[in-house]
């Protein structure tokens, strides 16, 4: 099997699906062992078919296949015999369910830094950290780390892998001959921001256009936190014996969030106003406008359907090890559903892999409203069907 973890904010489904089998193809692998995970990084590109594209952008897509295929192949090549560990650390206060209850009752995605008008966080919390340790004989280490986490710590137009790259660098500096690959988790209702700060946890930070508190240090700050949670039980790492590999996928069907035809006519006037530029105009602020921009294009989107959704879940499992890969972005309730799995000692749930839908919010959540259900491309019951097929992948390949 094949692990791929590339720094860009997104893969399109279709794009994804052709570097599959690109790598399928050049190494004779089945395309169900091969697993393409996105760090989801805001400051990075996202790579797709599109027919908008301009001449830099299909380069860099064409390049990007040529690189996965590549370093599939150097892997391939460079393979070693080895044993696993594994082990769970904790991360702290450098992840937040940016879902929060308002005082007037409604529920906000990313409210703003000390508002007065919050009440309390309305989402779910994991701040467990997996750490996978592969030793080599006669080659670098490996280490997968599994933390979900929105990095979009830095914001503006510049290039960034934010903190996975961080976590990166900082880790592969403090163990010679070690190499570290980050697959982040559900991360669709988490990020960095600390609605309440105290003492030093504000430094290098500023308050971005969207009340998103940002801040390229920050980030630094992140990765630091990351290493060194994972830095705590690389050395203690339980080393298992590993009696098998395997893989699987399936397509599930997931009804879409059509809009009501009495709709449009404000979504079609708040798009047009955002694409000329005019949000000053619109009757929103901040991430107010955020989630009404995006509830606009979703419902242009669906005007005239599909009904349903496709949607890949792919799973792969090393020993009692599994890696589950969600083509979007999973609400922390997904991880944390999953992982209940009990034929697994560590269930490493991943965002972004082999594709890219859209949000996954779980039920209560949809129902609440935000920026997420107004994004959303399914109907609300969508994060509850991936649990529960995700489950039956899982208890299916240990059968």
């Amino acid at each position: 099997m094949v692990l791929l973890a590339v720094d860009t904010i997104a893969f399109s489904t279709k794009y994804v699906t052709k570097a599959k089998l690109n790598i399928a193809k050049e190494l004779n692998l089945p395309p169900e062992s091969i697993f393409i995970h996105s760090t989801h990084i805001h400051t990075g590109p996202r790579a797709g078919f599109d027919n908008t594209l301009t001449d830099i952008e299909k380069e860099y897509n064409d390049m990007l296949l040529r690189k996965l295929v590549d370093s599939a192949k150097m892997a391939v090549e460079d393979l070693k015999p080895a044993k696993m560990g594994y082990a769970v650390s904790q991360a702290k206060k450098v992840a937040f369910n940016r879902r929060y209850l308002m005082k007037d009752g409604s529920f906000k995605t990313n409210p703003g830094v000390n508002n007065p008008d919050i009440v309390k966080s309305a989402g779910l919390m994991d701040e467990s950290v997996n750490v996978l340790r592969f030793n080599r004989e006669c080659g670098d280490n490996i280490v997968l780390i599994n933390f979900g986490n929105h990095p979009d710590c830095i914001g503006g137009n510049k290039i960034s892998a934010d903190w996975p790259g961080f976590t990166r660098r900082i880790f592969e500096k403090t163990f010679d001959e070690t190499k570290c690959l980050l697959f982040n988790g559900a991360e669709g209702d988490i990020n960095h921001v600390n609605v309440a700060p105290k003492g030093g946890d504000f430094n290098d930070m500023f308050n971005d256009f969207d009340d998103v508190s940002r801040g390229y240090g920050h980030s630094r700050h992140i990765g630091n936190v990351m290493a060194a949670s994972a830095m705590q039980v690389y050395d203690k790492v339980e080393y298992v014996d590993v009696d098998n590999i395997k893989y699987t996928q399936k397509f599930i069907s997931i009804p879409s969030n059509m809009p009501n035809p009495d709709e449009m006519e404000e979504a079609y006037y708040i798009k047009k106003m955002h694409d000329e530029g005019r949000d000053s105009e619109l009757p929103y602020k901040g991430m107010y406008l955020t989630t009404m921009v995006a509830g606009a294009s979703r419902k242009i989107q669906l005007e005239h359907g599909p009904d349903s959704f496709p949607l890949l879940l792919s799973v792969i499992t090393i020993g009692k090890v599994a890696l589950v890969g969600i083509p979007g972005e999973p609400f922390c309730g997904i991880g944390l559903g999953i992982k209940e799995s009990k034929n697994y000692d560590m269930i490493c749930p991943c965002c972004l892999t082999n594709g890219d839908e859209g949000y996954f919010p779980m039920k209560d959540s949809f129902d609440e409203g935000g920026y997420e259900s107004q994004a959303y491309l399914f109907k609300s019951g969508v994060a509850e069907i991936i649990i529960e097929e995700g489950l039956k992948l899982l208890d299916d390949l240990r059968n």
